[in-house]
């Protein structure tokens, strides 16, 4: 049997229809990821499988027991769930340990030295133990979301939903976290998470969730939905995820404003810091110093698209323009173009463009 099993499951705010007909079952150890366009209703659908939000129509079982039966003992079944949510809900007053300590005490009735002892445990498999007595206000980001899941397993679910775990992050913070819930699945853990991290989402799901147009639009393993989806929204969502698009109108234009967003961009599919400098190197060289001074005295439009391969983790860059350009030196300063040799693995120029791979 299902560890969760959903029928015919729809919610809706009024008028407002968000999501209908959604069937899945979801097996012991399934790690399932839930992606889609802002709004498609991914943290609803979460918060109905444990009753936070009580859906519109259809059912849900959890280990054969129906959670949105009329009677149900939700608090039974919900504890079987531990729940992650975007803003930590840490309490502000109480240290990390005693965040972790409350739950097994006042709801399990563990004694204050069974649950210190349990906490410590939960802290050092989140690599927290060392921060057990500071308050949250002392903590980062990634450090009050670690405690927060050791908050969540010390109450030892069978089932954990994550509702986009690192969307509060900085990005330097996201590693830490995600790394945090990759152990917990390697060791079994059955965990729905709704995620923007598409490589995170890649490399974890034993399915993926693919939500749009009011319910689950099309739903496979990894390799298809990142690869091969066969649906054409699919398709759209993950071109879009994978490419950065700017076009340059001015000569004068922020080279410093198009670097932080090709970085956070370069960042949001978990790129080396080595890919990062080498894109920025690029971008420089073929704008500044080589394109720009090549265009005549006319508007110019340049469009930049930067690409990155879910498959290899790899980038590259394209370019093109209004106007004709070469990537031979025109005169006695060849550094530039040296860079972009040394920089880059292959050039090809296109029938529109040039693309640079790195």
């Amino acid at each position: 049997m299902s560890v969760i099993h959903i029928e015919g499951l729809a919610k809706s705010f009024g008028d407002n229809l968000v999501f209908q007909n959604i069937n899945v079952d979801i097996e012991k150890g399934d790690c399932i990821s839930v992606i889609g366009p802002s709004g498609c209703g991914k943290s609803t659908f979460l918060r109905c499988i444990n009753m936070l939000e009580p859906p519109s129509a259809g059912r849900v079982f959890i280990d054969g027991q129906e959670i949105t039966a009329k009677g149900a003992p939700l608090d039974q079944i919900r504890r079987r769930m531990g729940m992650v949510y975007q803003t930590f809900n840490l309490f502000s007053h109480k240290t990390v340990l005693e965040n972790v300590m409350m739950a097994p005490m006042h709801l399990q009735g563990l004694s204050k030295s069974d649950a210190f002892e349990l906490a410590m445990t939960c802290l050092t498999q989140v690599g927290m133990a060392e921060r057990a007595d500071y308050m949250p206000s002392q903590l980062s980001g990634g450090q009050k979301q670690r405690a927060a899941i050791a908050r969540c397993i010390a109450m030892k679910p069978e089932i954990v939903l994550f509702d986009e775990p690192t969307s509060a992050l900085d990005p330097t913070m996201v590693d830490e976290v995600l790394a945090v819930i990759r152990r917990l699945v390697n060791r079994g853990m059955t965990c729905i998470i709704v995620t923007h991290e598409m490589n995170f989402a890649r490399t974890i799901s034993s399915r993926v969730i693919y939500m749009d147009e009011r319910g689950i639009y099309e739903m496979g393993p990894p390799s298809q939905i990142f690869d091969a989806p066969r649906r054409e929204r699919t398709k759209a969502f993950i071109n879009r995820l994978k490419t950065f698009q700017q076009t340059i109108t001015e000569r004068d234009f922020d080279i410093y404003g198009l670097n932080s967003a090709v970085v956070e961009f370069c960042r949001r599919q978990f790129a080396s810091e080595k890919q990062i400098y080498r894109v920025q190197l690029v971008l420089e060289e073929l704008l500044i110093n080589i394109l720009l001074p090549q265009m005549r005295q006319e508007p110019i439009a340049i469009d930049l698209t930067v690409e990155y391969s879910m498959k290899d983790s790899t980038l590259s860059v394209f370019a093109a323009a209004n106007q004709d350009f070469s990537l031979e030196p025109q005169g006695e300063d060849s550094l530039p173009f040296d860079m972009l040799q040394a920089v880059c693995t292959d050039i090809v120029r296109e029938e529109n463009g040039v693309r640079l791979f790195l």
